[in-house]
């Protein structure tokens, strides 16, 4: 099982590959939802800031538009792929940027795999890879280990799921 990547973000027609993953003590339903609840990203990984889900949702779902800041810069990202408790997917696009973030929950016995991967394109990933090549890694290692954490303690407030 692995990342279904669009034709336009496959590894040939990309500069950047990034992938990371962890292993979760907590069941793939719980996971997910601290994954698609965006609108609470900023609280527990403050890498992210400005979460606005298109019709002021509060949770991604299939289709879904959303705008967000990472690294000082605003993205404008669209819900590619959403198979519940399974996978996420959404490109992002900014100025000199154009990319896929996946996200693949593996049920496991006592828990899930999370595995996260990043295919990036334009001018500014291949300059930001250059001049910081492990930092876009190493924050995708912490929104996992924040993931994680908030995971292992149960699910999201009023997520109806308590």
């Amino acid at each position: 099982m692995g990342i279904v990547w669009p034709e336009r973000y496959n590894a040939d027609n990309t500069t950047v590959h990034l992938s990371n993953e962890v292993e979760i003590h907590a069941y793939p339903e719980v996971v997910w939802a601290w994954l698609v609840r965006a609108s609470l990203w900023p609280e527990w990984f403050p890498t992210v800031r400005g979460v606005m889900i298109a019709g002021g949702k509060t949770d991604l779902g299939p289709g879904s538009k959303f705008t967000w800041r990472i690294f000082g810069v605003t993205l404008s990202s669209v819900v590619e792929e959403f198979t519940l408790y399974e996978r996420l997917a959404w490109s992002a696009r900014f100025e000199g940027v154009d990319a896929y973030h996946a996200w693949l929950i593996e049920r496991r016995p006592g828990g899930c795999r999370v595995l996260t991967e990043e295919n990036q394109k334009g001018w500014l990933a291949r300059l930001n890879n250059l001049l910081r090549p492990s930092n876009v890694r190493y924050h995708h290692y912490l929104w996992l280990e924040a993931l994680k954490f908030k995971a292992e303690k149960g699910y999201v407030p009023g997520s109806g799921t308590q």
